[in-house]
């Protein structure tokens, strides 16, 4: 039977990393590596008096979609708000250097990405597997490997997980999404309210929020929250992976250092959507899904080829 979490029309956001992973894929297609019943778990959070997950909350294997194999890891926001730590980024950094190295592997990884960064209880741990992840991918995608973030969970991705999804082939997005790399509540007690109030939820998800993120070039392609909302993003993506060589190096850095100038002076989301050309800017924020993808596709900055 047909879990109701994973049809086509059911929350990503409210949906656990298994969930996602049975949304996403076709159906009985994915095969777990290191599972629960492996007992693959954090060494370190027992000295806290923390619970642990058998998993420590990222799912990894390879399955299919619309028919072509892919692997997968699904980070779980749900335990510990995802974070990244020693058992969790060395099954991701696993499965990378996999794809990599073994060309009879399926040569696109989906990273579902739903982190608020570092697990601070394994700070040294988890800051060094933000840091191999990011060299994984770039070493995965120098061998020919498209790797695609896929963003739209609770914790969003913050932190390391912000790094980590801006070195991906491709990113997609939906309006629940959030990409940073500080989340509101540390730049808020770094720089004071005044700076950035955390409580404003309008102000986070503005700045932050999937919107904004593809209209200035951070996402390339923005998703419906459901499953099949992700389901046609990641086809679309996988089907437009640009190469991973010193051109594509070069147009992004120049089209980086153009978003820097353009945007630079503005203090809110709705000043670089007026920048943009959008003659209501102040109308984006109640814009259904397939409203605001059809104005972000009109809008060149969001046409962004180069990543």
């Amino acid at each position: 039977m047909e879990d109701a979490a994973t049809t086509g029309q059911a929350s990503w956001f409210q949906a656990t990393a298994r969930q996602r992973v049975a949304g996403l894929l076709d159906p009985n297609s994915f095969t777990e590596f290191l599972g629960p019943s492996e007992r693959v778990r954090s060494p370190h959070l027992h000295l806290f008096d923390l619970p642990s997950a058998f998993d420590d909350g990222v799912v990894i294997g390879r399955g299919a979609l619309d028919g072509k194999p892919v692997l997968v890891a699904a980070q779980e926001g749900q335990f510990m708000g995802g974070t990244f730590a020693e058992v969790s980024g060395a099954k991701m950094v696993g499965l990378l250097r996999a794809a990599r190295d073994h060309k009879n592997l399926p040569q696109t990884v989906l990273l579902l990405m739903d982190s608020g960064g570092v697990r601070l209880q394994e700070a040294n741990a988890g800051e060094l597997a933000v840091a191999e992840l990011m060299r994984a991918i770039v070493e995965a995608r120098c061998s020919g490997v498209a790797v695609i973030a896929l963003i739209g969970g609770r914790a969003g991705a913050f932190g390391g997980a912000g790094l980590t999804t801006a070195t991906c082939s491709r990113v997609a997005v939906s309006e629940q999404g959030r990409i940073a790399v500080s989340g509101p509540e540390v730049i808020e007690t770094n720089k004071g309210v005044e700076e950035f109030d955390a409580e404003n939820k309008a102000l986070v998800w503005s700045t932050d929020g999937g919107k904004n993120r593809r209209l200035i070039g951070g996402a390339d392609t923005f998703a419906e929250d459901s499953m099949d909302g992700f389901r046609a993003a990641a086809k679309a993506l996988m089907a437009k992976v640009p190469a991973f060589d010193l051109n594509t190096m070069q147009a992004e850095q120049e089209r980086l250092a153009t978003r820097q100038k353009r945007f630079g002076a503005c203090d809110d989301a709705v000043s670089m959507w007026r920048i943009l050309g959008i003659k209501e800017p102040e109308a984006i924020r109640d814009m259904d899904s397939k409203e605001f993808a059809a104005l972000a596709n009109s809008i060149k900055e969001a046409n962004h080829d180069a990543r």
